[in-house]
């Protein structure tokens, strides 16, 4: 859906340089898992279109027919207005360094009062360049183990893009639990409680004098366990099953 302005709702993801068509593809589908639509591609070394992107993109095909190719970066960033820079350490710039969710949520602001936005991604194997981030208005860092910085291209958009998610509608999922069955009320529980404990005793489960105790303790391991009326019918048929083979064994 268009924001502000006809703009796409989301930030442009603008992949400087990228050297693997797999990786482009792998990076518009996680685009399309988390709804950015708008991919940016800056001189992508295999040319484009690219037959590899396509295969790895799992079905986020009409990302890549709807891409659009650059030669620079500046000029793939020359529409917007405000800009982030993915980087896993510091480049010695004065900029702001911000949190993926800090990031995301002044994307979302900026983007929803019509400002064009966009998130540069780097080389797979060298990442952005100053020059590249020199263009971008803030650096935005994951918080990865440091001894183990480097991120795969796709897995760094699909990072940005569950931020932006949560940024922009919250963690609202996609489906809810099943519907269950009620809570099991008193009278059932009680009703289960008395058919087991009796089935219990004439398997003489108990020992002398513990009975008391031990069904006190089993009744509270089923209250532990919050059962249905499902629940408690599938318990009673599984006890009546039991009983009714301990009674034909011993006839």
């Amino acid at each position: 859906m268009p924001g502000a302005a006809g703009r796409p709702e989301g930030p442009a993801i603008i992949l400087v340089e990228p050297q693997l068509g797999e990786n482009i593809g792998m990076a518009a589908r996680a685009m399309a898992n988390f709804g950015l639509r708008e991919l940016r591609l800056v001189a992508p070394r295999d040319g484009w279109p690219n037959p590899a992107a396509a295969a790895a993109a799992a079905g986020a095909t009409g990302l890549l027919d709807a891409a659009r190719v650059y030669p620079s970066t500046a000029e793939a960033v020359a529409d917007l207005h405000f800009v982030l820079a993915t980087s896993a350490r510091s480049r010695g710039q004065m900029k702001r360094v911000l949190a993926p969710d800090a990031a995301m949520a002044e994307l979302a602001e900026r983007g929803g009062s019509g400002q064009g936005v966009g998130i540069l991604f780097g080389r797979e194997r060298t990442g952005l360049e100053n020059d590249d981030i020199s263009l971008a208005d803030a650096l935005v860092t994951f918080p990865v183990d440091p001894t183990f910085a480097s991120l795969n291209l796709a897995q760094a958009v699909l990072l940005v893009g569950y931020e932006w998610t949560r940024a922009r509608t919250g963690l609202a999922l996609p489906f809810a639990a099943n519907p269950s069955a009620p809570p099991a009320s008193r009278a059932s529980l009680i009703g289960l409680f008395e058919h087991m404990e009796a089935e219990l005793d004439a398997a003489e489960f108990y020992p002398a004098d513990k009975k008391p105790v031990m069904s006190r303790n089993m009744r509270d391991m089923f209250h532990r366990m919050s059962p249905t009326e499902q629940d408690v019918r599938t318990w009673r048929g599984a006890i009546r099953a039991l009983a009714e083979l301990r009674r034909k064994r011993k006839a």
